[in-house]
Order: C-alpha cells, then structure tokens, then sequence
C-alpha cells in the first residue's frame, strides 16, 4: 500500500539533495501502473523474470512491481538517496534495495551475480534527464541496452511537457536506434505534472 508519508519525505529528499533526488514529488498511482503494464503487463504470467529498476525513489514503481511479480524471479532496485533507498528496503524487503550511482550498473549487476550483458529482462527507469544524458557520448541508454536480454524490455517515463525539448526528443531517437520495437503511451494525466510512459523491446545487438 502506498504510505502519503513516503511522499512528503521523497520531497524533502529533494529540498535537500535535488541532483540525487531528481523530482520534487513522486509518481503517482495511475503513472505506476502504466509504467508496470509496459514493464510486466497486467499480472506478470510467464517465468520468474530479472527486473532491474533505476532511480526507485520512495518506491511508487517499486510497489506495483513488486505486487505483480508477487515474489517470483528477481527484482533489484537501484537508487542513489540513501535515505530514500534505506526506507525502501525497510518496506519492501523481498526486493534487492541497491543503494549506489547507476553509472555503475555492469558492476552492481557482477557483485550480485549477474551478467553485465544479456542477464536482464526488464529495466524501469525513473531517472532523470542528469542520468541517462541521452543523445551525449555518455548517454546510459547503450548501457542499459546491453544488460537486457535478447527479447528484453526497457521501460523510462517522461514528463509530457517536455516531451518535445531536446533531450526528450534525443531520447526517442536513440530509443528508435538501440531497440527493434518502441512505442509511447498516451499521456498520463493523473500525475503532477502529465507524463508518458516510452516502452523498448528486443534490444539491437551488434
């Protein structure tokens, strides 16, 4: 169940530590559940995937993930506030709370005994534009791309406001150039501000 004092706590997070925070208010229910049905679809059927989750914050993904894997496989929450990820796997201990930088995700992936290429089936990102820097020769998105799976699925939300700003677009282009499939929700209202929900499916390997 989601806990309104998990929110008022991601927003003084953000007063406090805004670059490791990203947000100033956490998604919201109806965004959660878009962004699970791209991820897992409505009940998660099927063998008991690997889900790696980037930027989890006070855990409105990490919730409804987390219900509709309903323990089965493997799911690893990577987030880089620690009292946000302390919090988190106070809540929710079946999930693997990963307090750490995602610019480091082959290594947290190793430490964990993971592959750092092709282990993943599904990545949830609620990071930042200051994290994924799509578009720039740092970008993380060839990065994520390489941790999934051949059939693999890559989920990342953005604001529909600035859906049409330069690293918004630069996004979709490198989303179009990585992945063999993507598509874009319609917006999501019930969330402050508006946002879609970008789904990547069958990364393309070299």
């Amino acid at each position: 169940m989601r806990d309104w004092r998990d929110d008022a706590r991601f927003a003084a997070q953000f007063v406090r530590a805004p670059v490791a925070t990203a947000s100033v208010w956490p998604s919201s229910t109806a965004l959660a559940r878009a962004v699970a049905d791209a991820a897992l679809g409505p009940t998660a059927r099927g063998d008991a995937p690997v889900v790696l989750e980037l930027g989890a914050g006070s855990g409105a993904f990490t919730v409804e993930l987390a219900r509709r894997l309903g323990g089965r496989g493997r799911h690893l929450a990577v987030e880089l506030n620690p009292a946000l990820a302390h919090r988190l796997a106070e809540r929710l201990p079946t999930v693997e709370v990963v307090p750490a930088d995602v610019a480091e995700l082959p290594t947290l992936l190793a430490v964990r005994g993971l592959p750092s290429t092709g282990g993943v089936d599904v990545v949830v990102s609620g990071l930042g534009w200051s994290a994924t820097r799509p578009g720039r020769d740092d970008s993380l998105l060839p990065v994520v791309a390489a941790t999934l799976a051949r059939g693999g699925v890559f989920v990342q939300f953005g604001y529909a406001v600035t859906r049409w700003a330069g690293p918004a677009r630069a996004l979709e282009r490198e989303l179009r150039e990585l992945f063999g499939e993507t598509t874009t929700s319609p917006t999501v209202w019930r969330n402050l501000p508006p946002a879609v929900v970008h789904r990547a499916a069958r990364p393309l390997r070299p």
